[in-house]
């Protein structure tokens, strides 16, 4: 297991939220993992499990420079809570999704960062996206036209058994420090 922030990011509807959710399931007991719930100022969801702030304490905290890392996307800003840099510094390995516009500055200010890309074709995204029936999650073809490519460590493409595609993640999140940079490990693995 490598210590640090695995960043898990992909387009709205790639499935993100399911997979960590999963991991940290099958995670449960092991401090060594640490899955912190993302500040967002909005009420959380049947679709995420996130911790409500208020714009006004969102702003400030940033200002501040409270969090572990914030962005803003669709209209709302998003925080990790500071604690998350903490449990990295402690040796743990932090799980969070993140904005992929999100992805540079973390690896500018935190140590020891990886990505993992979830994604899943144009017509998979747009289903999932219109079954959550969210009005604040805007224009459904806008938010899939803002696809932009990313640096990844691994990627998932999460179209079939979610079971699978966690258990993809999972084995990620338990590798060994250097064991991609080896060569053991494939960059790009399919879910399902």
């Amino acid at each position: 297991m490598a210590d640090g922030f695995v960043l898990v990011v992909g387009p709205s509807g790639a499935g993100k939220d399911t997979l960590i959710r999963l991991a940290r399931i099958r995670l449960a007991g092991d401090p060594r993992f640490v899955f912190p719930r993302r500040l967002v100022t909005r009420p959380p969801s049947e679709h995420e499990d996130n911790l409500e702030i208020a714009e006004e304490a969102f702003a400030a905290g940033a200002a501040a420079g409270a969090f572990a890392l914030h962005w803003r996307a669709h209209g709302l800003g998003y925080a990790i809570p500071h604690e998350a840099a903490e449990a990295a510094a402690h040796g743990c390995c932090v799980v969070c999704n993140v904005s992929r516009r999100a992805v540079a500055e973390a690896r500018r200010r935190l140590a020891r960062v990886r990505v993992v890309a979830v994604t899943a074709s144009p017509a998979v995204l747009a289903a999932r996206l219109a079954s959550r029936g969210r009005s604040e999650d805007g224009d459904l073809a806008a938010r899939l036209a803002r696809e932009a490519p990313i640096e990844a460590d691994l990627t998932i493409v999460n179209e079939g058994d979610r079971e699978v595609a966690a258990g993809r993640l999972l084995a990620f999140l338990r590798e060994p420090p250097g064991a991609r940079e080896a060569g053991l490990y494939p960059n790009d693995i399919r879910g399902g």
